[in-house]
């Protein structure tokens, strides 16, 4: 439905997808950098954060607009739900900058021979936020429902590496810095799809008025089977 303020709620949303995009591509190039160890790449990417930092200031200052010109109770949840999406957009880019800097330490220490699946832990990181966002867009519950349990897939893989770090610093104790560094990239790429189980969250509250951030936790019940139950509509 049209509301008086619907052209400016569109331009709300097209300042998010241009800050995730931004957000993306920083965490690809962080990654790249990490991998090539090309220490120009990982010092660009975190020169570059700023640009995520002024577009969630930007954000906020339109929410803020939007907010005063009291829209509708679905309008009002756009635009409370487009803030969070912001907020966890800028600590997607926060999680690249710490990544860059690993990257950076790490291209001027000989490599660790040892494989590690963080380029397919990145990859589904960016694919779950990339899932998410299309959701939000599409208004698609369904789809950010059928997302959430996803990011078990990261934190299996983060354990994954962990214990492979782990045996390796037990193996040899000269690798416990560098072992270290990896450990902390892991845990950014996990905490990366932890934000995009977020923004999944927020556009199920967007299209269903429902919070099911802590369902879990809050009654009986496991997370499954409360995700997989959607709520009729709210007005």
């Amino acid at each position: 439905m049209h509301t008086p303020i619907t052209n400016e709620l569109d331009g709300l949303k097209q300042q998010l997808l241009a800050m995730a995009s931004h957000a993306e591509a920083a965490v690809n190039r962080a990654v790249e950098a990490l991998v090539t160890r090309d220490l120009d790449l990982a010092l660009r990417v975190k020169q570059n954060d700023e640009v995520l930092d002024r577009f969630e200031v930007e954000v906020d200052e339109l929410a803020v607009q939007l907010l005063s010109k009291a829209p509708l109770a679905s309008d009002l949840r756009f635009v409370t739900v487009a803030m969070k999406i912001s907020q966890n957009l800028e600590r997607v880019g926060d999680e690249a900058t710490k990544i860059a800097k690993r990257a950076r330490d790490l291209s001027k220490e000989p490599p660790l021979k040892i494989n590690l699946d963080l380029p397919k832990m990145a990859h589904l990181s960016l694919e779950l936020l990339k899932a998410a966002l299309d959701a939000f867009v599409q208004r698609d519950p369904a789809a950010a429902r059928a997302l959430i349990p996803r990011d078990k897939e990261v934190n299996a893989l983060n354990k994954q590496i962990n214990r492979q770090l782990t045996e390796q610093m037990m193996a040899d104790r000269e690798s416990i810095p560098r072992c270290l560094h990896l450990m902390i990239v892991s845990r950014s790429l996990e905490r990366i799809a932890d934000h995009a189980k977020n923004v999944a969250e927020e556009v199920v509250y967007l299209c269903e008025a429902q919070d099911i951030r802590h369902a879990g936790k809050l009654g009986t019940g496991s997370d499954s089977a409360r995700i997989a139950q959607p709520a009729n509509p709210a007005p």
